[in-house]
C-alpha cells in the first residue's frame, strides 16, 4: 500500500520547490496536505525544520501550528497506508466489541474497538497506523484478528473518555465491589478497610463529573440501582449507573464526606466538604433528601474562582453595559440581579463589585456561601447554625461603615427591609432575587412587604438574566431559518439570513454545545419606571420595552446571530414568554 502512495506523489502534477523533493519519500504526508491544498511549501518547510530540530510527528507538529486540523492528518494518514478514515465521533460503537479491551490498554495504545467484522475479526480505530508493536499488542489483548482504521488523536481520546464512562469505576476492581457487604458500610466510620471501594468508587465520579465541567452531581435510587447524573452546561447527563448492591456504600460514603449523620435516613440532611481537584481548591454542597427507593444526594460544586471577571467581560450588549455601568456608578441606591438558580447572578454581582473595588471605598460582603475571593474586600459568610443570617449580618456590616454592600440574596421580608433602607441612607446595595425577568422583581420585593415608595426611591437598576449553552465551534451547522421559526421567536424574517443550530461532534460529546453564555436584560429604574412602581408587571414590561429595553429573548436572538447560540436553546432557556 505504501509503493502505491509513493508513486501517486510522484506523478503529482504540481512542481514542488528543490529541497521539498528531496524530502518527498520522508515526508509524505506533509506532501499529501501539499497535495490537497491544504498546506502550503513554506508551512511545510518550517514544520520539516521543527522536526529535525526538537523531534515529534511531522502530523502533530502541524496541527500545533494550527495549520491543519487532526482529522485531515488522520484522513491523510489512512491514505497513506491504505487504510479506512473513520470519524469516531459518529462512529457507532458496539458495546461488546468496546469491552474487550480494558480503558487502561485503550489510553495507552490509542486505540477504540468499534465493532465486529466476523467472528474472529474486529475494527479498532486508531491514532497511530505507524505503530506496529501497539497493533501486535492489541491482538494479543483481545485474543482476536484486528483491522485497523484510522482516527484523529483529540477526537479518538474524547470519544475514549466519553464510552467508558458508563462503566467508571466498577469496573476497576470488581470483586472487591461485588463482594462488599452493602450493609456493613452503614455501621463503619471513615478509615474503615471495607469503605475503601465505596471511597474509590466515589472519588472516580467526582473526578469525572468535575473534568467535564459539571456543576451539579446528582446520585439518583432507583428500584434497580443507582443513577448518577451530572449537570453539565445547565442540562444533566447520565455519566453512570452504580450496582444497587453499592447504594448504601456510596451513600454513606457521601453522608461522611459532608459530616452527616449516617444512621439517619428518614430526614434531609445539609452538608459541606472541602475538596482538591488537579490541585485546585473546591467545595462540596451536599444535599440529602430520601426518596422511595432511597436517599438522593445532589452535590453543588463551588470552584473557589480567584481570577476577576469585569463588566466588560460578561457580553452584555454595548447599551446595557452602559445602563449597568450607570447604575453601579452611583454612590447609594440597590441594584438587584434576579434569575433561576445557576444563572450567573453571583457572576454578574462580583463584576459589578470589581469595577467598583478601590482605595476610596469600604467593600463589605454578606453571602451564603462566599464563593468568589476578592482582594480588598471584607466576605462575610452565613453560618445559620452560629446565628449569623442574613439579617443579623447586615444589621452588623451597617454598622461597620461600609460603601457598597453586597447581599448574596435577598429571601425574606427581613432581609429585604434592611437592604432597601441600607440603599435609602448612603450605601450601594448590590443583591440578588429569584424572579423570572426584572418586572417582576419590583412586585416580588412588594410582596416580601417593602413599601413601593421605598422602591421608587431607592432602585437603581435591575437585571434579569440567563445561561444559554454555546454552540460547539468544531460542528455548528448553519441553516437559512423559515418564517415560522422566526415568527415563534417574534422576529421578522430578513431575507437570506444565516444562523446556525447543533449537530454534535466528538469535542461536545455529540451535544451540539459546548460552555455556556449569558443573556440580559436590564431595566433602569428612572423617570417614568419610578412612577409605575406600584403599578402591575405587565405594565412596568410595557413602559420598560418602550424605553428601550431589550428583552431575554431580543438578547438570546442577538446571541442566534452571532452564531454562539440556537434558536432552540434560546426558546429552552426562556420558556414561551417573550422575555
Amino acid at each position: 500500500m505504501t509503493d502505491r502512495c509513493a508513486v501517486e506523489a510522484a506523478e503529482l502534477p504540481s512542481p514542488l520547490p528543490p529541497e521539498l523533493r528531496r524530502a518527498e519519500s520522508r515526508a509524505q504526508l506533509g506532501v499529501m496536505l501539499l497535495r490537497d491544498g491544504h498546506l502550503t511549501a513554506e508551512q511545510l518547510e518550517e514544520a520539516l525544520a521543527e522536526k529535525e530540530s526538537r523531534g515529534g510527528r511531522l502530523g502533530e507538529i502541524l496541527v500545533e501550528h494550527g495549520w491543519v486540523t487532526g482529522a485531515l492528518v488522520a484522513a491523510a494518514l489512512a491514505e497513506q497506508h491504505g487504510l479506512e478514515f473513520l470519524d469516531v465521533s459518529r462512529a457507532d460503537v458496539d458495546p461488546a466489541a468496546l469491552s474487550l479491551l480494558p480503558e487502561k490498554l485503550a489510553r495507552r495504545y490509542e486505540a477504540l474497538p468499534i465493532c465486529f467484522l466476523d467472528e474472529a475479526t474486529v475494527l479498532i480505530a486508531v491514532a497511530d497506523p505507524t505503530n506496529v508493536l501497539a497493533s501486535d499488542d492489541l491482538r494479543l489483548a483481545l485474543g482476536l484478528n484486528v483491522r485497523l482504521a484510522v482516527a484523529a488523536g483529540p477526537d479518538l481520546l474524547r470519544t475514549l473518555s466519553r464510552l467508558y464512562r458508563v462503566h467508571v469505576a466498577v469496573d476497576e476492581a470488581p470483586e472487591q465491589l461485588e463482594e462488599m457487604d452493602p450493609h456493613l458500610a452503614d455501621d463503619v466510620r471513615e478509615g474503615a478497610t471495607t469503605s475503601a471501594p465505596a471511597i474509590k468508587l466515589v472519588n472516580s465520579l467526582l473526578a469525572r463529573a468535575i473534568e467535564d465541567g459539571a456543576s451539579d452531581i446528582h446520585f439518583e435510587p432507583q428500584a434497580n440501582g443507582l443513577i448518577v447524573r451530572a449537570r453539565i452546561d445547565g442540562v444533566t447527563r447520565r455519566i453512570a449507573e452504580v450496582p444497587k448492591s453499592l447504594q448504601p456504600a456510596v451513600t454513606s460514603r457521601l453522608k461522611i464526606m459532608g459530616e452527616l449523620d449516617i444512621a439517619d435516613r428518614r430526614t434531609p440532611q445539609d452538608g459541606r466538604v472541602s475538596i482538591r481537584f488537579a490541585g485546585i481548591p473546591m467545595d462540596l454542597r451536599i444535599a440529602i433528601l430520601p426518596t422511595t427507593y432511597g436517599e438522593k444526594v445532589a452535590l453543588r460544586i463551588l470552584h473557589r474562582a480567584t481570577g476577576r471577571l469585569g463588566l466588560a467581560e460578561l457580553g452584555l450588549s454595548p447599551n446595557a453595559e452602559a445602563a449597568l455601568t450607570r447604575a453601579v456608578s452611583q454612590p447609594f441606591g440597590a441594584v438587584i440581579a434576579c434569575g433561576p438558580t445557576g444563572s450567573g447572578k453571583t457572576t454578574t454581582l462580583y463584576a459589578a463589585l470589581d469595577f467598583l473595588n478601590d482605595e476610596g471605598r469600604v467593600l463589605t460582603t454578606i453571602e451564603d456561601p462566599v464563593e468568589y475571593q476578592i482582594p480588598g474586600t471584607n466576605q462575610v459568610e452565613v453560618n445559620t447554625r452560629s446565628g449569623l443570617t442574613f439579617a443579623r449580618g447586615l444589621r452588623t456590616i451597617l454598622r461597620s461603615d461600609p460603601d457598597v454592600l453586597l447581599v448574596g440574596e435577598i429571601r425574606d421580608e427581613e432581609t429585604a427591609r434592611i437592604a432597601i433602607q441600607a440603599a435609602m441612607t448612603g450605601h450601594l446595595v448590590l443583591s440578588s432575587l429569584h424572579t423570572h425577568n426584572a418586572a417582576s422583581s419590583i412586585a416580588r420585593l412588594k410582596d416580601m412587604g417593602v413599601e413601593p415608595g421605598l422602591l421608587a426611591t431607592s432602585l437603581n437598576c435591575i437585571v434579569a438574566q440567563r445561561l444559554a449553552r454555546r454552540l460547539c465551534v468544531e460542528c455548528r451547522e448553519p441553516y437559512e431559518p423559515d418564517t415560522a421559526e422566526l415568527a415563534g421567536m417574534d422576529m421578522q424574517a430578513a431575507g437570506g439570513e444565516t444562523l446556525y443550530r447543533a449537530r454534535g461532534c466528538a469535542h461536545c460529546a455529540g451535544t451540539g454545545y459546548s460552555g455556556r453564555v449569558a443573556l440580559y436584560e436590564v431595566l433602569p429604574v428612572h423617570g417614568r419606571i419610578r412612577r409605575l412602581i406600584e403599578a402591575s408587571t405587565d405594565e412596568i414590561f410595557a413602559a420598560a420595552v418602550e424605553a428601550g429595553m431589550t428583552t431575554l429573548r431580543e438578547d438570546g436572538m442577538r446571541l442566534c446571530r452571532a452564531g454562539i447560540s440556537s434558536i432552540d436553546e434560546i426558546r429552552r432557556v426562556t420558556g414561551d414568554r417573550l422575555t
